[in-house]
């Protein structure tokens, strides 16, 4: 009697046994370094732990440069990095980042279809994922209350009606504000730019370590509080504010100064840190970020645009969005040379 029970026991207990876990089931974790203003949709997170068994975890490192800074001091040469993952290095910062030997080549199977200009990195350690035009934004309405016409041009900034207007980022630890300062040597070349720079010190231009302070507390056009009708920005912050307004508005109350010379194009890049000890789910981790899902959600929530061409672009983020005809631009082997050289002067100028 009990020889016939045997098979039927047999499959009860393979399939419990199939039911427990085993020993590598547990989800892994993929640690990703990023600036502060990185942001995606929580769906889409979900969605990637749940196709990869993982669990993703998200270290602000503070603005771009400040980042850097601490992968530089974390993570080089160790044999366990801070991250897995680094996700918000730019073109101003790239030869510095694969100076110090940081990442492991990857190359991800769509990058194909990517735009050769984006591709900053023939080695292929970092991999171009969006890009941005930082730009001056202005208040729309503190300009039309004080009757003051726009400043055309970067010289413009000198003109003593423009005193203490405008409210830059420290390119020592700023991605946008190290833009800005390139776009500045480009306009006025190296034998100039720091004439510039002093009258602009002589204009009480404000100077902050961060994009989010200068844009949320020194910012006239986003708190309606700030001291400050200008400001270091992106060509697309006007979408946002557009967007996500508090009342429904039919256009921006800010817009963006694109006039040649006054916009550096700033193109972002993730890379997967040496020695890491998940290679492989850090390869899918670049591949979600350059999927269409990822590359249509960039636009609103971080208002800068994909790097995909065929990922669709919000009606509302074109409708703002400011497109400058032109954009300074700098050899990047000059930069790789000079940068470090540029921002110690600047800040000597500036800051001390």
């Amino acid at each position: 009697m009990f020889k016939n029970y045997l098979p039927l026991l047999l499959i009860l207990i393979l399939s419990l046994a199939a039911c427990q876990p085993t020993p590598g089931t547990q989800p892994q974790t993929l640690t990703v370094m990023t600036h502060d203003s990185f942001s995606v949709s929580e769906a889409l997170v979900k969605k990637f732990e749940a196709d990869n068994n993982a669990t993703l975890v998200f270290i602000q490192g503070g603005d771009t440069g400040a980042a850097l800074n601490r992968l530089i001091l974390t993570s080089v040469g160790s044999p366990t990095p801070e991250a897995d993952v680094f996700y918000g290095l730019d073109n101003t910062f790239l030869s510095r980042a694969l100076d110090q030997d940081l990442f492991e080549t990857y190359q991800p199977a769509v990058l194909n279809t990517i735009p050769d200009e984006f591709k900053l990195d023939p080695a292929l350690k970092v991999i171009p994922i969006d890009y941005g035009d930082v730009c001056i934004n202005y208040d729309k309405s503190w300009f039309a209350e004080n009757d003051l016409a726009l400043p055309a041009s970067l010289q413009d900034l000198i003109k003593p009606e423009y005193n203490g207007l405008l409210v830059v980022e420290n390119p020592a630890t700023s991605s946008p504000g190290l833009a800005f300062m390139m776009a500045s040597i480009a306009e006025f070349g190296e034998s100039g730019w720091l004439d510039w720079w002093q009258s602009m010190k002589d204009n009480n231009v404000v100077i902050v370590s961060d994009w989010e302070t200068a844009y949320y507390s020194n910012f006239s056009g986003s708190s309606g509080k700030g001291p400050q009708p200008m400001v270091v920005s992106y060509a697309s912050s006007p979408a946002a504010e557009l967007i996500y307004a508090e009342t429904e508005l039919t256009e921006s109350p800010t817009a963006s100064l694109v006039s040649p010379g006054m916009c550096w194009r700033q193109v972002e890049f993730a890379g997967i840190l040496k020695n890491t000890s998940n290679r492989a789910l850090a390869e899918k981790f670049i591949d979600f970020l350059l999927s269409r899902e990822f590359q249509e959600d960039v636009p609103m929530q971080m208002f800068v645009f994909p790097v995909l061409p065929e990922a669709a672009l919000p009606e509302g983020f074109l409708l703002a969005s400011q497109i400058p005809e032109t954009v300074a631009s700098l050899d990047p082997d000059l930069i790789a040379v000079k940068r470090d050289a540029w921002v110690n002067d600047w800040t000597n100028l500036m800051v001390k």
